[in-house]
């Protein structure tokens, strides 16, 4: 238990509502709860708004944070007492704002939110001294028995500045116990120091690099908006390859210049090599890193100095927006349009939006960067909420690459081929002038679906409604779901049929091997989330394809995002198609985004670039506005039947799940629910309904859609609704605003 922290000063002694109740306050935990508790602060302790805090809850001990005014809810006599304070910076009150209001427009409870922002359990605890020996040159030996072991420290120490213990063993070879005894001795004082920064402040002095006049002015109206200061929202609209990342690296100076902390948001931070030595070179230094790879001593460290306002610029996953800033300045979100910052387990939150209303809530600017801004995006341009700023062509003498579609209805591959003549040609000139390729196909593993070609059985997986996907490299079949792993059969399991197990349809490691077998003489990779899984394989990869070790480069959606690569000339979409299907509302949005992203890693360097997409239905209107280069007409269609059916962001939507492990007890929950939905104009609810998915994780899923109009308050509506149906415990339902997935 933490000791309380010496303080002093009347608690809450500014804010006349507390003077009735000094001694009370409210404490929210870190749990799933509604909102804080009330305590009594034991005599001596003095607490203020934002500290950490030791709390009894029920026969536990909890860890929370000062909330403010008690609720009065309980008697002051039942009420229990705090233990202490923690000793760490409070809590800034901007962000216990931020965690209100994401948990007010998520309608997830307040310590589910608040768990976000103390997602480090240890970062609250002190952090452990630091000792260091040097020589008392006071000392005076007297009847000393100096050992040969104690003359080689003394004699080291006298040459050196204060030493680590380690230090000094590994350089004298003496034991721990030579040192403890000279410390007992008094000839080797023991110093505690402050441990360092783990970050080193960015460097930023450093030369601005070359801009294009385009660029500079671009840069220059970021950076008045943080010179300015107060509250904006812009975008940053910028083609593939225009260096959107240099431009929005000046504000990020102008913010770091006057004292600030920034945060910028990636969507894959993991796999970000070239974005982060991109930084290394314009400020000198590494940024603090926030993502899921981090280990937990790091994690640690991160969130103390950003804490104690030591880490100046964090770079960071979605998550990295709910550190504890004290003083933060300015946020990025790169690649706005990325379906990554969605996050759909636990709180489910938009980390896009919620970096707006972080910005608004903290009246500062916020940037949002992207070659295919979402459509709410543009959206909130046109109608003059967001400030805009563009790149309308690429860096230096690089020109946008040319798009191709081949028809492979006409241009068909061979039998279990999945490359057509035409791919296949320009493959082998691409090639033969020296230069490289990728092939891209948004499909891991070596096939989709295996079934059995004598009884058609179909492996599925037991925890989810989904078909085992084939990776014969590791000779598993694996559910890209839950996780689930079965080792490749010989015989089918229904029928017990040798030999007559087919893999249907392309992965990533089926055109590898397909690639292998036509170019036996180049070199080629295959990228994807399976191998390709940190900072470290990404910078190894990047290295590889920069020293010319790989001609070809196969992989997923990993690779559409910010990698540059000089001499890699030709892009070449194998199934164009995969992702335009279905019933999605954004499936038409997201694949156009995607294969724009993809197409942009052609050509950034000298070389001009070609993309090539293979397509059954080269009418489709995506693929269209690809091969045309009109991104602007694509958006005013797409925005046009949105607005038609009343959709995003036209409207609004909103979704319920309702999970748990009996079916029965699901679909009785969701049929109690769908008795007293909501009614009224402009509202639609549809449902409940198996949803896609209708099978996770163990987990049966039905779905509500709810569409309203635009000034249907959505959270006020589902809280009324939901308020009349009692569920059971073993019933899971959860509120998902603004859906991105319908899965």
């Amino acid at each position: 238990m933490s000791a309380a922290k010496a303080t002093s000063g009347n608690l809450f002694a500014d804010d006349p509502a507390f003077q009735v109740t000094a001694q009370t306050i409210s404490v929210l935990p870190p749990l799933p709860l509604a909102g804080p508790y009330d305590y009594l602060v034991p005599e001596g302790i003095s607490v203020q708004p934002g500290d950490f805090v030791e709390i009894p809850l029920g026969r536990q001990t909890q860890r929370g944070v000062v909330w403010g005014d008690a609720k009065g809810d309980v008697d002051s006599s039942k009420l229990r007492e705090i233990y202490g304070v923690l000793p760490a910076e409070p809590m800034a009150d901007v962000t216990r704002k931020f965690v209100d209001w994401v948990s007010a427009y998520t309608m997830a409870p307040q310590g589910a939110v608040l768990r976000m922002a103390m997602s480090v359990a240890d970062a609250l605890e002190p952090p452990k001294p630091i000792f260091r020996f040097t020589l008392n040159r006071d000392f005076e030996p007297g009847s000393l028995r100096l050992t040969p072991p104690r003359k080689r420290v003394l004699a080291f120490l006298g040459d050196y500045p204060p030493m680590e213990q380690g230090d000094i063993l590994r350089e004298t070879g003496a034991g721990a116990s030579v040192v403890k005894g000279l410390v007992e001795a008094g000839a080797v004082q023991r110093l505690m120091v402050t441990p360092p920064s783990p970050f080193d402040a960015p460097d930023l002095d450093i030369p601005r690099p070359d801009l294009s006049p385009e660029q500079t002015e671009a840069a220059d109206a970021l950076c008045k908006r943080v010179d300015d200061g107060g509250f904006s929202c812009t975008l940053l609209d910028g083609v593939t390859g225009s260096g959107k990342t240099e431009v929005y690296f000046e504000p990020v100076r102008a913010a770091l210049a006057q004292g600030k902390q920034v945060v910028v948001l990636l969507p894959e931070i993991a796999l970000s090599a070239q974005w982060l030595q991109r930084f290394r070179d314009r400020f000198g230094v590494n940024p603090a890193l926030w993502h899921s790879e981090v280990g937990q001593a790091r994690r640690r460290d991160t969130w103390r100095a950003v804490a104690d306002g030591t880490a100046k610029l964090v770079v960071g996953a979605r998550s990295a927006l709910f550190l504890p800033y004290q003083d933060l300045g300015l946020i990025v979100v790169d690649e706005e349009h990325e379906h990554a910052f969605k996050q759909e387990d636990g709180v489910i939150y938009h980390a896009r939006d919620m970096a707006v209303a972080r910005a608004h809530l903290g009246n500062i600017p916020v940037v949002l960067a992207s070659a295919t801004p979402s459509l709410e995006t543009l959206a909130n341009v046109e109608a003059g909420r967001y400030q805009r700023v563009e790149l309308g062509s690429r860096h230096g003498v690089a020109v946008l690459p040319s798009v191709e579609i081949i028809d492979i209805r006409e241009d068909k591959p061979e039998r279990n081929r999945w490359i057509t003549p035409t791919l296949k040609k320009r493959l082998a000139e691409t090639f033969a002038n020296g230069e490289q390729a990728m092939l891209f196909l948004n499909r891991r593993g070596y096939a989709p679906l295996t079934l059995c070609r004598a009884c058609g059985h179909r492996f599925q997986c037991p925890n989810c409604t989904a078909w085992l996907v084939e990776h014969r490299a590791w000779g598993k079949l694996q559910c890209h779901h839950c996780g689930y792993q079965a080792k490749a059969p010989d015989a089918c399991p229904s029928c017990g049929a040798e030999g007559k197990l087919a893999p249907c349809g392309p992965g990533v490691e089926r055109l590898f091997e397909e690639a292998v077998e036509t170019f036996p003489d180049i070199k080629v990779e295959v990228a994807t989330s399976d191998n390709i899984m940190g900072p470290k394989a990404a910078a190894e990869l990047v290295k590889r394809v920069h020293n010319h070790e790989v001609d070809l480069l196969i992989g997923t959606q990993i690779l559409a995002k910010g990698y540059h690569f000089p001499m890699l000339t030709l892009v070449g979409v194998v199934d164009a198609d995969l992702g335009l299907a279905g019933g999605d509302l954004r499936a038409a949005e997201r694949s156009y985004q995607l294969l724009t992203q993809v197409a942009g890693r052609a050509g950034r360097g000298e070389r001009p670039g070609t993309v090539i997409l293979q397509t059954a239905d080269p009418a489709n209107r995506v693929i269209k506005a690809i091969a045309a280069g009109d991104r602007d007409a694509f958006n005013e269609v797409e925005l046009s039947q949105r607005m038609t059916h009343g959709m995003p962001p036209h409207g609004r939507l909103a979704a319920l799940i309702i999970s748990g492990k009996k079916e029965n007890e699901v679909d009785e929950a969701a049929w109690r629910i769908s008795r007293v939905a909501p009614r009224g104009d402009g509202l639609m609810v549809l449902g409940p309904a198996p949803a896609p998915l209708s099978l996770l994780r163990g987990r049966y899923r039905r779905r509500f859609l709810i569409r309203a109009d635009k000034g249907v308050k959505m959270q006020s509506l589902i809280h009324e609704w939901l308020s009349k149906v009692k569920t059971p415990g073993s019933v899971r339902v959860q509120v998902d605003i603004d859906p991105y997935s319908f899965m």
